[in-house]
């Protein structure tokens, strides 16, 4: 089976606390751009204590505990959580029992995937850790500070995306793999988006500048870097070149291309961000605005409705698959897939070749090749590496729920989608949504099923 399915992203596996902009959880890229809850470790520091002292178990869920200081854990972060929204903070007995029902319900289906027989390897968990660095904008070394800086070890930290991962495998399982979509509905789809009735969302294209304020900065350190920001904001309504001024001044790691962002839906951008720009029109300049990274200055490149695109970028690819499993480890699997990258790189071995011998995919005949793809053809986790490729680079191996792949990127294109193409990227879109509706009903029916016994209310 090659990654050419479409299905939820891998998983949303972080938020540093009040670190990043808008501070609501990763969303890696990809199809959907799936968002789940975020690591619940992070209580403040000064509650730690308290919590473990007063510790005692308030339910029972098919005979695994659920205690008060997990509970505490999951409502400071909730709480965190509203206040980086900046929206006015729920009562605290209605946030403690939301807390309550969702670590009831990761505690089922933590259960069904054990029993189901799905299993983390370390492989995926470091995949997984490099790729929430990455999000976050930042080196594993400095998450891993931030993280510290909260109360979160890397032990704790690398459980919690264990138990994410093996969830989201789970949902693969039970939800995506049952999803459908009919000619009809995509016929449906096409009606309502003539018609103008269907409910696109907001695309956007940002350009994006950052001057970060260093955790414990003192005031002058803050008021310095809001200045820095204002007179980039200034130089860019004045008619500045946006993409320069992104070089020259931004802490991003998206400086080096000119600050932008790329076209994409408005959820797929923090909030905070879509909320400054939402009165703008195309040209106009937003902020400074300040999150807990720093303060941010946006340009709005491009505005529009979601629809189905005249063009898009297509990419050619071809990779070497290897299915794990009893015999084959991931790790295993990595290990020899990186001797393959290593002696093609070293001019010792061809790619193809290669794939026509050991690639456990259908494309191995054609020598792993996979032809051309749009935006969405490829799960989430395959597509977010394949793209961080120019042109003739060889990803290091990559995890998928297909197994352990070896991609090289060929060429890139901007291209008119013909009819047929249209009609699959149609399918994606109503497939996520029929995927999202599922999984709702699905997560309700496992937590009906369940045995869960309330014990003492939280404190």
């Amino acid at each position: 089976m090659n990654p050419r399915a479409f299905a939820i992203g891998l998983v949303c596996l972080a938020s540093f606390a009040s670190q990043g902009a808008g501070a609501q959880g990763v969303r890696l890229p990809g199809a959907g751009g799936a968002r789940l809850p975020a690591p619940v470790m992070s209580a403040p520091a000064d509650a730690g204590g308290a919590a473990r002292q007063a510790d005692f178990i308030v339910a029972v869920v098919n005979s695994e505990p659920v205690t008060n200081h997990e509970v505490r854990q999951r409502l400071a972060r909730l709480q965190r959580q509203v206040a980086s929204q900046g929206g006015a903070q729920p009562p605290r007995e209605l946030l403690a029992r939301e807390a309550l029902e969702q670590l009831i319900l990761e505690r089922v289906q933590s259960q069904l995937a054990r029993e189901g027989g799905i299993a983390v390897d370390e492989l995926s968990v470091d995949q997984a850790e490099q790729s929430v660095a990455r999000q976050n904008e930042v080196s594993t070394a400095e998450m891993y500070r931030r993280l510290a800086a909260d109360g979160i070890s890397r032990e704790q930290f690398r459980q919690e995306l264990r138990r994410q991962l093996m969830q989201q495998r789970l949902r693969e399982r039970e939800v995506d793999a049952r999803v459908r979509v009919s000619e009809q509905e995509i016929d449906q789809f096409l009606r309502e988006q003539s018609a103008g009735t269907d409910q696109a969302q907001l695309e956007l294209s940002l350009g994006h500048v950052l001057v970060s304020v260093p955790e414990g900065a003192s005031p002058a350190q803050v008021a310095s870097a809001q200045a820095r920001a204002q007179a980039v904001a200034d130089k860019a309504r004045a008619g500045g070149d946006f993409a320069a001024l992104a070089r020259e001044f931004s802490d991003a790691r998206d400086a080096a291309a000119g600050g932008l962002m790329g076209l994409r839906t408005a959820d797929r951008y923090p909030d905070l961000f879509v909320e400054a720009t939402q009165a703008l029109s195309v040209g106009g300049v937003a902020g400074p605005v300040r999150s807990g990274a720093g303060f941010h200055v946006l340009k709005v490149f491009e505005k529009t409705r979601a629809g189905l695109p005249a063009t898009v970028t297509q990419s050619h690819a071809r990779h070497i698959l290897l299915r794990t499993g009893a015999q084959l480890s991931e790790r295993a699997a990595a290990e020899r897939l990186q001797e393959y990258r290593r002696r093609i790189q070293a001019g010792q071995a061809d790619f193809a070749a290669l794939a026509r011998e050991h690639s456990q995919d259908g494309s191995a005949k054609q020598g792993g090749d996979l032809g051309w793809s749009n935006p969405g053809n490829y799960v989430p986790e395959f597509e977010e590496a394949m793209n961080r490729l120019q042109p003739g680079e060889i990803a290091e191996p990559l995890v998928s729920r297909f197994g352990v792949h070896l991609i090289q990127l060929l060429e890139r294109r901007e291209a008119r989608l013909n009819p047929r193409e249209q009609r699959e990227m149609v399918r994606h879109a109503v497939r996520q949504k029929k995927i999202e509706e599922a999984y709702a009903t699905w997560a309700q029916e496992v937590r009906g099923r369940a045995y869960v016994e309330f014990r003492d209310p939280p404190q």
